[in-house]
Formats: structure tokens, C-alpha cells, sequence
């Protein structure tokens, strides 16, 4: 039978590989949900796919360097799945407003619609460094 030390260094780590079980469950499940496909067919992720690819000829160099810009503060991990996000949310605003490129101000109102209320503080911040007004915006928030 365990005693002593050995019995909580056992305990111990049940905890922690539990612990890390429903961690890594739950964003399993949550991306399992974003493939889900919706009334239409397609999933959310689907539909983020599509508008990157049918909007991809429309981004110009300095478009994209402002979007690496804007996503530099998403820790290295997220940030693939936060560019892809975003720019899917940008080329849907294209595609709906039929753009003929992608501009600065599509820029800055896809990654405010794409970004998560709760974000918005460092979303602000991102953009008062690098210079840009948030005025014109502030019914996006």
C-alpha cells in the first residue's frame, strides 16, 4: 500500500495529467465546434478559408505588414489562428463592400470585428502606438 511522501507525489500528479486533460479537452472541443458546419453547408472556419482565398489577390504588401503589425501583441502560440481569423473577417468585409483592395481602414475594422470584446483594451493600445485614430472606429467597439 502507498504511505507517507510517495502517496501525495502520486496524487499530485493524477491531479496535474487531470488537470491537463480538461485543458487540452476543452480547446480540442471548441475548435471541434468551429468545424461544425452550419445551415448552409459550411463551418465557420470553412468560411474563413474562402474569404482569404477570394480575397488573397486584393492584399497589398503594406496591408499585410500592418496585419503582422496589429497581431505582434497575440502570444506566438495563437498568433497563426488569430491572423487567419482576422483576415477572414477582412477579406468577408471586402467581398461584402465588393473592394477593390484591401485598404488600411478594412484593415483595422476587420481586426476589430474579429477581435474579442474582452481584447479590445490591447486592441486600443496596439493602435494608439502605432499611430492610428480610433475615432473614426469607435462604433466598432
Amino acid at each position: 500500500m502507498l504511505d507517507g511522501w510517495f502517496l501525495w507525489f502520486i496524487l499530485f500528479w493524477i491531479v496535474v495529467l487531470l488537470g491537463s486533460f480538461a485543458i487540452g479537452g476543452f480547446f480540442m472541443f471548441r475548435k471541434f465546434l468551429k468545424r461544425l458546419p452550419k445551415e448552409d453547408g459550411k463551418s465557420d472556419m470553412d468560411w474563413e478559408e474562402h474569404f482569404v482565398k477570394e480575397t488573397k489577390h486584393l492584399w497589398k504588401q503594406e496591408e499585410k505588414e500592418l496585419l503582422e503589425d496589429l497581431v505582434s501583441p497575440v502570444p506566438e502560440l495563437f498568433r497563426d489562428v488569430a491572423r487567419q481569423k482576422i483576415a477572414g473577417k477582412i477579406g468577408e468585409l471586402a467581398v461584402r463592400e465588393k473592394a477593390k483592395a484591401v485598404n488600411q481602414d478594412l484593415v483595422i475594422r476587420g481586426y476589430i470585428l474579429a477581435t474579442p470584446k474582452r481584447d479590445h483594451k490591447f486592441l486600443r493600445k496596439k493602435l494608439d502606438e502605432s499611430r492610428i485614430s480610433t475615432v473614426p472606429y469607435e462604433h466598432l467597439f
